[in-house]
């Protein structure tokens, strides 16, 4: 029995120490990889690590102040946009014109076919020589009749018919002479000019259709008008005022205009917080109704640091400057950089200060201070 209960302990002394053997090892690995017996290094610069500038070329950190640009997006339109369409009902015969196409004011660019207005006149200025002749009869027995009355050779009742006679060959005269008129205007209207200059921007008959009154035959815009219709932040519409210059860059032509403002509409948007300006362009043969524009307000300044490029030393995705500090030692940091500039230039968000000196790297072999 006692042999039996000496052989559980020494079992059981045997396992403490296997576990006390196993977390020994484990903190003693714990220490070695944590460096604890390792020689320490105290902390602080030394001499053996520092860089000195010798005559390496350097540059200044230049702090900018530049004017903020806002941009607004918008579409181009024509102030002055016309569509043609016929007074009358009628065929068309012809259309001069098609869509793009350049036009001045007085050109023709519609005829319809006239042949029965034509007629129409034609019988009406018969009726009218019919009704002058009858005015020039009524005339001349009116005088006649007059001339008997002062004489007493005839009756107030013949002279009184004279008189009637004369002013219904008249009237018959006037009404004729006043559908002639309205014959002739209506005869003019099957040749539709251009009332002004401008550009074809859309057909919407052909030869042979008939054209109904107001309906449209083409549209066309007066290129002079073109101006950006964009809606404008609150902030930046409440500032602006009518005449005021501002850029437009037009993206499909990579071409940048300077318009003026000349209306904006004293009624903000509630869901967008925003007001429509019109700003009006020059004309341009490049420019067409429906392009996209980006109108450029100026929306205050703003101040950041200008580096040189050929101070940055990227490593992976950081980027890094040398710094040279007073005493002329060179120090590494970390710099965070934007947009780039002016050529040869890159705008810095954090890591310099204005006025610091950088180091150049490889690549430039003169100083620049």
């Amino acid at each position: 029995m006692n042999l039996k209960k000496l052989k559980t302990w020494s079992q059981g002394l045997l396992r403490v120490s296997m576990v006390g053997v196993g977390l020994l090892a484990l903190v003693l690995a714990i220490g070695w990889m944590s460096g604890m017996f390792e020689e320490k290094v105290q902390p602080g610069h030394t001499d053996r690590t520092l860089r000195r500038i010798t005559n390496e070329p350097t540059d200044v950190v230049h702090e900018i102040r530049k004017t903020t640009i806002e941009e607004a997006i918008g579409t181009l339109k024509a102030s002055s946009r016309t569509v043609v369409s016929s007074k009358i009902m009628a065929t068309i015969n012809e259309i001069t014109v098609a869509a793009g196409d350049e036009v001045v004011e007085g050109q023709t660019l519609v005829q319809l076919d006239d042949k029965e207005y034509q007629s129409r006149l034609d019988q009406a200025k018969r009726s009218l020589d019919a009704a002058i002749a009858n005015r020039n009869q009524a005339e001349k027995q009116y005088e006649r009749i007059e001339s008997l009355k002062r004489q007493n050779a005839v009756s107030g009742s013949e002279f009184d018919d004279a008189t009637r006679n004369l002013r219904v060959a008249r009237a018959e005269e006037s009404r004729a002479q006043q559908l002639v008129s309205e014959l002739e205007t209506m005869l003019s209207y099957t040749t539709i000019k251009a009332a002004k200059n401008g550009r074809i921007v859309d057909r919407s008959a052909e030869p042979g259709d008939i054209a109904q009154p107001g309906s449209p035959i083409l549209t066309l815009y007066d290129a002079t008008s073109m101006r950006l219709e964009a809606p404008v932040m609150e902030q930046l519409a409440v500032k602006m005022r009518v005449g005021d210059e501002l850029k437009v860059y037009v993206d499909s032509i990579g071409r940048e205009y300077t318009a003026t403002v000349d209306e904006i509409v004293p009624q903000a948007d509630a869901p967008s917080r925003s007001f429509l300006v019109k700003a009006s362009l020059p004309k341009s043969d490049d420019l067409y109704e429906g392009m996209f524009g980006r109108l450029r307000i100026p929306a205050g300044e703003r101040r950041y640091l200008c580096l040189n490029t050929k101070a940055l030393i990227e490593v992976g995705q950081l980027d890094f400057v040398d710094v040279i500090l007073a005493d002329g030692t060179i120090e590494r940091r970390l710099v965070k950089i934007g947009q780039l500039g002016m050529p040869g230039r890159q705008e810095v968000l954090s890591g310099l200060e204005a006025g610091e000196r950088v180091l150049l790297q490889s690549g430039s072999e003169t100083d620049v201070q």
